[in-house]
């Protein structure tokens, strides 16, 4: 009884391991629910960049406004109501991601 116990622990806590964190993921990390997916050229885009101090050159670059990781932690595959993205870079908190494409969830 005692091995049958063991091993099922051991077998569980691998299966757990093995286990991607969140299968909400991109190459440049989790994805993003985002309220607005645009372009660099938008006015909102540019008032947001201007307030994180970002200048692009190039201004066809997807921008994603107010956004917020999905992690899989109680989500399901449409939990996004808004725009699922994968951006490059999402360093300057929830109000803007830079480098966004959208992702079907």
């Amino acid at each position: 009884m005692q091995f049958k116990v063991v091993f099922l622990v051991v077998s569980l806590a691998t299966f757990v391991a093995a286990s991607p964190a969140s299968p909400f993921t991109c190459s440049t990390g989790p994805v993003q629910c985002c309220d607005t997916l645009t372009t660099a050229s938008d006015l909102a885009a540019a008032s947001a960049l201007g307030l994180v101090g970002v200048v692009l050159q190039d201004l066809n670059v997807g921008i994603g406004l107010t956004c917020s990781p999905i992690t899989g932690i109680g989500a399901s595959l449409t939990s996004c109501n808004a725009q699922a993205v994968c951006c490059k870079d999402n360093s300057h908190g929830s109000l803007v991601s830079i480098g966004c494409v959208p992702v079907a969830l």
